[in-house]
């Protein structure tokens, strides 16, 4: 049958009651682009690609839909998904920027998963002093791991990149160390935060102080993490949602060796996925432990 090719995490689409408060929050706190919107609903930009968050009216509801990009044509995967039992829509109306859209639903979550091949250009141009990258990753919680791990790496052609304890598993489709990660919970359920890329630990500093003087108060970090060992911060969103701030993410080079590119603070040489004891320096490797963090 063969997987999906995805190669790229496109968008996150969040649902709030207040599109303006959610809004401000992006483009004067997080210094992202609005390229189009109004009161219902809204598209923002970290930079080329059309869009990399939607904000949409209704309830405060994070992670309602999920964009990635494919290496491969639509028709390709639009056969391989019918042929793996999957149910699927082919839209054209799903939003500017993305005039060709593959529709399927996540399992247990029922979060819509766009799938295209790429968006139209945003139009804007170059990088400021403050706003992030790239959209890095989205977590989230799931009722069964093993049955969403499978669908990322045997549907989706996800790689596995390290897991932590049995509730925690991190998941790659390209370079980076994970787009996708998962936690285990039967308590929990939607997403667990979003993460959005800096540059450099400099760059992160800056977005930090920006963040001060709009009053937005980190609630753990800085620190670095075990899996992935990116530099990270959180804080919530006006709607309570947690983002994630990073930079220095663990990256694949060549995928035929498996380990990651070699890092100063790296436990091992070279360092491969594996799956990691929970502990204290799992989580943080520098100290402090957020008690919500690993809460499943």
């Amino acid at each position: 049958m063969g997987t999906v090719n995805v190669s790229k995490l496109g968008y996150v689409g969040f649902e709030t009651p207040d599109v303006e408060r959610l809004v401000e929050y992006y483009t004067t706190v997080l210094d992202f682009v609005l390229v189009e919107g109004d009161d219902r609903g809204a598209f923002l930009t970290t930079g080329s690609d059309h869009h990399c968050v939607v904000v949409t009216r209704g309830d405060a509801k994070a992670r309602q839909v999920v964009g990635y990009e494919l290496w491969e044509d639509l028709d390709s995967a639009e056969q391989r998904l019918k042929n793996a039992g999957y149910v699927t829509e082919r839209r054209s109306d799903i939003g500017p920027g993305t005039p060709d859209v593959l529709v399927l639903e996540e399992p247990m979550t029922g979060v819509a998963l766009h799938l295209a091949t790429s968006q139209d250009p945003s139009g804007v141009q170059g990088f400021t002093p403050l706003r992030p990258t790239k959209l890095g990753h989205v977590a989230a919680y799931t009722p069964e791991l093993a049955t969403m791990q499978s669908f990322y790496q045997d549907l989706l052609g996800f790689r596995w990149s390290d897991t932590v304890g049995d509730f925690f598993v991190f998941m790659r489709c390209n370079a980076d160390h994970h787009a996708a990660n998962f936690m285990a919970s039967q308590k929990y359920s939607g997403m667990h935060h979003v993460a959005y890329e800096m540059r450099s630990p400099d760059h992160l500093i800056s977005m930090l102080d920006h963040l001060a003087k709009h009053d937005y108060r980190l609630h753990w970090g800085p620190g670095r993490h075990g899996p992935g060992h990116n530099l990270f911060t959180y804080h919530r969103d006006p709607d309570g949602n947690v983002v994630e701030l990073f930079t220095q993410i663990d990256v694949v080079v060549d995928e035929a060796k498996g380990h990651w590119e070699p890092r100063p603070w790296h436990e091992e040489f070279p360092m491969y996925p594996r799956t990691w004891e929970v502990d204290l320096a799992t989580v943080n490797q520098w100290g402090p432990i957020d008690p919500p963090s690993l809460d499943h």
